[in-house]
């Protein structure tokens, strides 16, 4: 314990001499830090879906320094410093924890989970919905995921994945009839079939951003192979039939199984 408190003085010290003495680090405000919080948030998803744990490690280090930043920001605002911050999420983590710091029992994550959001509703009384908690900024389909975490954590919820798994073939019905009537609400509907499809990687326990990053990257792999076999061949991409192609691509599948 001791060599991590050390470790954190340390960089709370580095943060200081920086922002004191470097005209880079000086210049910085929270508003300038946000676009680079959100690039190292990504970098650091980047190394936990590759397994890289040294990249993690590394990843971890510098958002903490970015959240030390902000923390140092905010004392020369005279708002807060790092140990509010600190005992902050401290008192947030023993509150929403009553059934490890109070006398409530659970018995499983999913207890856990719906007091947690009965927690945050009662902690919010000011809020008009239980979704103003989602931020308006994220991904569409993060934000499809933390909107469904939300209304099950208040019961709103289908009771088992066959229910769901109808719903995404009745939304996929209702795109197809739209498609065919070559209707203004297709994208209305498309975007039924991915909220529907979302809600159903949540009931089979897929995270469906994680199932899409990994399918990015494997077509990316089998691409760029029919990039370079073929080009091996002496053939140039974009003057190839498809089924040409699509050769390159059965042959990068083989490879991989």
């Amino acid at each position: 314990m001791q060599d991590k408190l050390k470790a954190f003085e340390r960089l709370l010290n580095i943060m200081d001499d920086l922002r004191e003495k470097c005209p880079w680090d000086r210049k910085q405000s929270m508003e300038s830090l946000r676009h680079l919080t959100i690039e190292e948030t990504y970098e650091l998803s980047d190394a936990i879906i590759e397994g890289d744990i040294e990249e993690v490690k590394k990843e971890l280090g510098d958002l903490m320094l970015h959240l030390v930043f902000y923390s140092k920001i905010g004392e020369e605002k005279n708002a807060f410093n790092v140990a509010d911050v600190l005992n902050g999420i401290c008192d947030k983590l023993i509150h929403r924890h009553p059934h490890i710091y109070g006398d409530v029992e659970v018995k499983n994550e999913e207890e856990v989970k719906a007091n947690w959001e009965k927690i945050k509703l009662k902690e919010g009384k000011g809020k008009k919905s239980v979704l103003e908690g989602v931020p308006k900024s994220l991904p569409a389909l993060v934000k499809a995921i933390r909107i469904q975490d939300k209304a099950r954590g208040v019961g709103f919820d289908w009771d088992n994945e066959t229910q769901v798994f109808e719903k995404v073939k009745e939304e996929i019905e209702e795109l197809t009839l739209e498609v065919q009537n070559k209707s203004n609400k297709i994208e209305e509907e498309f975007g039924d079939v991915l909220f529907s499809l979302i809600n159903y990687a949540r009931f089979i326990g897929v995270n469906p951003e994680d199932a899409l990053e990994r399918t990015n990257k494997k077509f990316i792999k089998r691409f760029q192979y029919l990039e370079q076999a073929s080009g091996s061949d002496g053939k140039i991409m974009g003057e190839m039939s498809l089924e040409e192609m699509d050769k390159y691509w059965e042959q990068a599948k083989q490879i991989e199984s």
